[in-house]
């Protein structure tokens, strides 16, 4: 752990980061260091300077270091209620929902509509719940995330030094992720790669979205076709070869293949259309995962498709 090094009575803290915590970044090492601090404030904090590194100002994606001096102001929250717990139904369907288990990691076949973390209107989600499922486990962080409407392979890691690992791996792309993904359309066996940049805005109404712009950042994503369903819909392979938020959707709908049931990116006609086949969620789900072992070696994991998603597929398919 960190060491802390100024009286714990004191306005102002300073943290010492011990090797452990090495290239982790500061906005999530706050959030553990400030549990039931909103995340809203700790952004705040840091867009601020009031939270300083080796004395400077530092944005949330500065990555720690090995002997970093943190200055972490004094921070008022009101009192937290109880955490939820969760349900016997939703402890049973998480536990069904592991597909590799090990003294280091955990990967879940994460079901559509559950969040991975709490926050922003969601009282528990994925990570909070196996935090109460596995009490017996001191530590328990994600390794990456999915979006709340995605299902499929997840990973958390049940060791700091684990956490570490997957992520170096992830920086120096050693885990290979494949989704499966209902579009509309037939998807040309051509269109095998879709290399367009991509940039988070901000509407006036506050929702963020991604677009492809020039300005963008790079951003690479693989397809292949893996099952025609007349010319109405084809599910297709994604490889994202780099990791931007919400990469696979945006360029699915910049090739003019939208996901089927994205609500955001997506066609409300055929949404529409493909609610009343069956398919009422979003037909994305990250069906594999090829990672490093901490341990050694190296482990494929393949999370099933939904049993109604392949029954609704079937059911187009005539």
């Amino acid at each position: 752990m960190s060491e802390k090094i100024s009286s714990p009575n004191a306005a102002v803290r300073f943290v010492e980061i011990a090797a452990d915590f090495d290239g982790q970044r500061i906005d999530n090492f706050l959030r553990t260091e400030l549990k039931g601090v909103p995340k809203s404030l700790i952004y705040r904090i840091l867009r601020k300077g009031e939270v300083r590194v080796n004395k400077k100002r530092v944005k949330p994606e500065y990555k720690l270091q090995g002997g970093d001096l943190i200055r972490i102001p004094p921070v008022r929250v009101a009192e937290r209620a109880e955490a939820p717990k969760p349900s016997d139904n939703l402890q049973r369907v998480l536990e069904d929902s592991i597909l590799y288990e090990d003294k280091d990691l955990i990967v879940v076949n994460k079901p559509s509509g559950l969040a991975v973390h709490g926050g922003s209107g969601v009282s528990l989600g994925l990570i909070e719940a196996f935090r109460q499922i596995r009490p017996e486990c001191r530590f328990l962080e994600l390794v990456h995330r999915l979006d709340r409407d995605t299902s499929g392979c997840i990973m958390i890691a049940k060791k700091r030094s684990a956490l570490k690992f997957m992520h170096e791996a992830l920086q120096k792309s050693r885990i290979t992720k494949i989704y499966n993904a209902l579009v509309d359309g037939a998807w040309s066996d051509r269109k095998r790669r879709i290399d367009a940049p991509l940039r988070k805005n901000e509407l006036k109404s506050g929702e963020r979205v991604v677009k492809v712009q020039a300005d963008g950042k790079a951003c690479l994503t693989e397809y292949k076709v893996l099952r025609r369903i007349g010319r109405l819909v084809t599910l297709v392979e994604a490889r994202p070869i780099t990791g931007r938020t919400h990469q696979i959707r945006v360029h699915c709908q910049f090739a003019g293949h939208p996901i089927i049931g994205d609500e955001k990116y997506g066609t409300d006609q055929m949404n529409r259309r493909m609610r009343d086949e069956g398919i009422k969620r979003l037909f994305l789900h990250a069906a594999e995962l090829r990672i490093p072992l901490p341990g050694g070696g190296r482990m494929v994991i393949k999370a099933p498709l939904d049993k109604q998603l392949l029954s609704a597929m079937d059911a187009l398919d005539v």
